[in-house]
């Protein structure tokens, strides 16, 4: 069976959806502890913030140019590009794809996949207020409860 191509893994998206993922780590400095480990510690994944559907049109926009601002109580706190995503995020998704269907699995209608953080993650506090600007895909606030 061939694999999927990246127009066919992106005619099955529903829709595209600007996320804030908040990581925690059990590591000091999880940028040095090495793939397997970063793996054990589910790859920093903690909290996910899901905002509202971009528009149709973001299927004819080029995600690995797509430029993200992240604001921290007022202040820009990190920038980055869709091609950190792996080089382009749509790669990474059909990658996922091709991965679990070589294992003889699927991921099935409305399941939400993340593929990958734009930007390196900033610290953050209880109180904290967060804004990260998705240019035409839109804006999502969040504040830090704990």
């Amino acid at each position: 069976e061939q694999p999927y191509s990246v127009k066919q893994v992106m005619e099955a998206v529903a829709d595209l959806r600007p996320t804030i993922e908040i990581p925690d780590s059990r590591y000091s400095d999880f940028t040095k502890v090495g793939k397997a480990q970063l793996l054990a510690d589910n790859a920093c994944a903690w909290w996910l913030v899901i905002g509202q559907a971009a528009a149709p049109d973001w299927r004819f926009k080029d995600l690995r140019q797509h430029q993200v601002q992240l604001y921290r109580n007022g202040q820009l706190a990190g920038e980055g590009i869709g091609s950190n995503v792996l080089g382009d995020p749509r790669e990474a998704l059909t990658w996922l794809v091709n991965n679990v269907n070589f294992r003889g699995e699927t991921l099935k209608a409305g399941e939400l996949v993340t593929t990958g953080t734009c930007l390196i993650p900033v610290p953050v506090q209880a109180g904290d207020e967060i804004l990260s600007d998705y240019g035409v895909f839109g804006k999502l606030r969040m504040r830090v409860a704990r």
